[in-house]
């Protein structure tokens, strides 16, 4: 306790002073953010409405795109006022809130990954036992469960660590996480270090070895299996596995820059790194499910030419248009260009859409017939 103080600012270093590259570096995060919170909403949106989607693996993807705009909320809007801000200090009280999120988020992350892989695990290797496995009850079960759990656990986390006293308050970091926290404090640390490493191990017995073991079993299927079999496992699992793969990766980076000198490594790389997996996998997860899973992609599809004929229809071909069109005056070419216009949207909106129902798509070819008619009289 020697030379203790009571702290209530801690200084995030790790910003340094970027001069004028601070307005740029803004800029690059802010469309970060953006794509990030349009690309996890518009998944979250189409899964929501589109009925076909109601299944385990699509709610099960939907809690995990959930959790990246939650997790991703933790740093973002910090990330960008302190970078525009001159001084970089964070009070206790929000340091330890961040702490909580971002961690939250981290292992609610595993927990539900290691829940789709054990959803796949079932639907591949017990296919006629699935629907009465995953029950509603079930599935409403193993989506609250990692968000109880992991609340929970840093409940405990961040109590332990109120109690410290500290001997500086200087982070080497762009946000607060609790072991640069920890290794500040003057006072006995023994029940903050038994409690991390009880988290460790029962986070990773929970979620990386069964999960590891859904997917050897699921290989050791699709090696006896029929070719489409293999093609459809391949198809589900592989986003599955990347996500996995590439937020261990992030997450490792972290552990690894805690533990080890990083000093030689540039600055901005230290960065990027510690950043990683607060980025990387909101910001590529749902472009990655979005192309490989055939039922997504198609749900997208329908949903964004809804949206385009929707627009289209209801404010270019307005009926006023096809009346100026033949009144005399200097606007008859412009409004000639935009019906043409219009039919080449139309048109490029319908090749896009390859899974169009035959009954929608008659429609449209009617309205498509009548437009050009239009156009070429």
């Amino acid at each position: 306790m020697e030379n203790s103080t009571h702290f209530e600012i801690f200084r995030l270093a790790a910003y340094g002073d970027i001069g004028q590259f601070k307005y740029f570096y803004f800029v690059v995060v802010t469309v970060l953010y953006f794509v990030i919170i349009l690309a996890n909403a518009f998944l979250i949106g189409v899964i929501c409405i589109e009925r076909s989607l109601h299944e385990p693996m699509y709610l099960f993807l939907c809690a995990l795109f959930v959790n990246q705009l939650y997790g991703s909320t933790g740093l973002f809007p910090a990330l960008m006022f302190y970078l525009l801000s001159d001084t970089h200090d964070i009070s206790l009280l929000y340091c330890y809130l961040q702490i909580y999120v971002l961690y939250t988020y981290a292992i609610t992350e595993f927990c539900n990954l290691a829940v789709m892989s054990y959803d796949r695990y079932i639907s591949i290797c017990y296919p006629l036992e699935y629907n009465n496995i995953m029950t509603p009850k079930i599935i409403c079960g193993l989506i609250l469960l990692p968000w109880v759990y992991s609340f929970f656990i840093n409940a405990i986390i961040i109590s332990l660590s109120l109690r410290l006293q500290f001997c500086g308050n200087v982070l080497d970091r762009v946000y607060c996480d609790n072991y640069s926290v920890v290794r500040l404090a003057c006072s006995n640390t023994t029940l903050n270090n038994i409690w991390g490493l009880v988290v460790t191990v029962l986070s990773f017995s929970c979620t990386i070895f069964p999960t590891i073991y859904s997917y050897v079993r699921i290989l050791q299927i699709c090696l006896k299996s029929s070719k489409e079999t293999k093609q459809k496992a391949f198809n589900t699992c592989t986003p599955h596995i990347a996500s996995l793969l590439n937020f261990s990766s992030g997450c490792l980076f972290v552990i690894l820059q805690g533990r080890y000198d990083s000093a030689h490594l540039p600055p901005i790389l230290r960065t990027i790194l510690l950043v990683y997996f607060l980025i990387c996998p909101p910001l590529f997860n749902p472009f990655m499910y979005g192309v490989r899973m055939v039922k997504i992609r198609q749900a997208c599809k329908k949903a964004m030419l809804k949206q385009m004929l929707t627009g289209i229809l209801g404010t270019t071909l307005h009926p006023n248009l096809f009346f100026h069109l033949w009144s005399p005056g200097p606007q008859l070419h412009i409004h000639f260009c935009n019906v043409c216009v219009t039919c080449a949207y139309v048109f490029l909106a319908v090749m896009a859409y390859d899974s169009l129902e035959v009954v929608k798509l008659s429609r449209v070819k009617i309205a498509l017939s009548k437009l050009y008619g239009i156009c070429i009289i």
